[in-house]
């Protein structure tokens, strides 16, 4: 019997998280190690798509493997959050659980893509001007 795989990734600011999402036991690993090693915000954090899913449809039984670069770890725990619930969406395609989602927390499924305004050519920062002397 050939197990069901799901593979999504989700973004945040600078950060890239993979998720992969797979008939299991319920077991979650972040960056090769249990996702119980993590800041307890963080925790919380990243499995609430997860708890959503188990109010909606019932027993949590896929084992989730995330890995994730670049960014701070704010960043990296939003994008797997972001990732977690897409691959959730993907492999159930529940119309309840999207719902349910998006009434939760929009950013569960819909990217915030908003990055930082580059520099403009002179100036020091993207939005302020030079310094001018007026005497």
């Amino acid at each position: 019997m050939e197990r069901k795989k799901v593979i999504i990734s989700g973004k945040r600011k600078t950060s890239v998280a993979r998720i992969e999402l797979s008939d299991g036991k319920g077991n979650i690993s972040y960056n090769g190690n249990s996702y119980q090693s993590i800041r307890e915000f963080h925790k919380l954090t990243l499995i609430e798509p997860i708890r959503i899913y188990e109010q909606v449809l019932g027993k949590f039984n896929f084992d989730v493997k995330i890995s994730v670069v670049g960014g701070g770890k704010e960043s990296q725990v939003q994008a797997a959050r972001l990732g977690i619930a897409k691959a959730l969406m993907k492999f159930t395609e529940n119309k309840e659980l999207k719902d349910a989602f998006i009434n939760y927390d929009r950013h569960l499924l819909v990217a915030d893509v908003r990055r930082k305004e580059t520099c403009k050519p002179g100036d020091s920062k993207a939005r302020a001007m030079r310094q001018s002397s007026k005497r």
